[in-house]
C-alpha cells in the first residue's frame, strides 16, 4: 500500500485494481483539501495506466463511507480544494466532476449522507455494507446538495423518490437502495471490499480498450468532460452562490452545533 503525497488518502494494487481509500476514520472520512487531491491524482494516475482497469472508492473504518465536507476545516477558513486550477476542476473530494475512462466502482463501507452519497452517484458501479444509509440532509443545515447530488439522484432513482430524498433531507436504507438500482450488491461488515473486487474482477477480465469506450459512451464522456452535465453544472454554481451566502445556511450549521432546532428566515 503506497500514499500519494498526504496520509488521507491510501492507494492500493491488487492485479488490475486500484484501491484508493479515503483515510480519515476519526473525522468519518470527511473531505478536505488533502483527500480531494489525494483522490484525483489517484483517478489520473488510474487513467494514464493502463495497467489499471478498474478503481474502488471506499473509505476507512466502518462508521462512514464519507461525512462529505470537512466543517471544522471549514470553520477555520480552509478550503476543500488545493489551489491548482486543474485539481479544482475535479470537482468535490477529487472526483465528482474528474471525467475517467476507467471504471470506478464505490464500495461504502458505512453511512453515505450528503458528499458521501455524492461520490456514490459519482461513480459507475456501488457495492454497499447492509447497514449504510443514503441521504442527502443538507436542507436540514440550509444548504443544497451542491457536489451534483440535486441533479444526478432524479437521473438514477425514480424521479418522485429522488424528490421526496431531496426536499426532505431524510435518507433510505442500503436495502431500499439496493432495490432502487442506486447500488448493485450489498454486502456484510467487513466483506464490502471483497465484493467490489469480485465485481471489480467481472469488469478487468474483458478488454481494457472495449471497457473504456463502452463507458464513455454510456456516461457521455468526451475528452475528460461529459457535455450533458454542462448546463447543470452552470446552474448549480449559481444556485450555491445564492444559497451558501444565505442567513439560513448559517443558521442550519449553528442550530446543528448547539442542538436546536433552526429558526428559518428564507433569507
Amino acid at each position: 500500500m503506497t500514499q500519494l503525497g498526504n496520509d488521507a488518502v491510501l492507494v492500493e494494487r491488487r492485479g488490475h485494481v486500484m484501491i484508493v481509500t479515503i483515510n480519515r476514520p476519526e473525522a468519518r472520512n470527511a473531505v478536505n483539501r488533502f483527500v480531494h487531491e489525494g483522490v484525483g491524482d489517484a483517478l489520473a494516475a488510474a487513467d494514464a495506466d493502463p495497467e489499471v482497469r478498474c478503481v474502488i472508492v471506499t473509505g476507512a473504518g466502518d462508521k462512514s463511507f464519507c461525512a462529505g465536507a470537512d466543517l471544522v476545516a471549514l470553520s477555520r477558513g480552509e478550503s476543500l480544494a488545493p489551489d491548482d486550477r486543474a485539481k479544482q476542476a475535479w470537482g468535490f473530494a477529487g472526483l465528482v466532476s474528474h471525467a475517467v475512462s476507467t471504471p470506478v466502482i464505490a464500495a461504502v463501507n458505512g453511512h453515505a449522507l450528503g458528499g458521501g452519497l455524492e461520490i456514490t452517484l459519482a461513480c459507475d458501479l456501488a457495492v454497499a455494507v447492509d447497514t449504510a444509509q443514503f441521504g442527502l440532509p443538507e436542507p436540514k443545515r440550509g444548504l443544497f446538495a451542491a457536489a451534483g447530488g440535486v441533479f444526478r439522484l432524479p437521473d438514477q432513482l425514480p424521479r418522485k423518490i429522488a424528490m421526496e430524498m431531496i426536499l426532505t433531507g431524510e435518507p433510505i436504507s442500503a436495502q431500499r437502495a439496493l432495490e432502487l438500482g442506486l447500488v448493485n450488491a450489498l454486502a456484510p461488515a467487513g466483506q464490502v471490499v471483497d465484493a467490489a473486487l469480485a465485481l471489480a474482477e467481472k469488469i478487468v477480465a474483458n478488454a481494457p480498450l472495449s471497457v473504456q469506450a463502452s463507458k464513455r459512451m454510456a456516461q457521455g464522456i468526451v475528452e475528460g468532460a461529459v457535455p450533458h452535465e454542462a448546463a447543470a453544472w452552470k446552474q448549480n454554481r449559481a444556485e450555491t452562490a445564492i444559497v451558501f451566502t444565505s442567513e439560513d445556511s448559517r443558521e442550519g450549521p449553528l442550530a446543528f452545533a448547539q442542538k436546536r432546532a433552526p429558526v428559518w428566515k428564507a433569507k
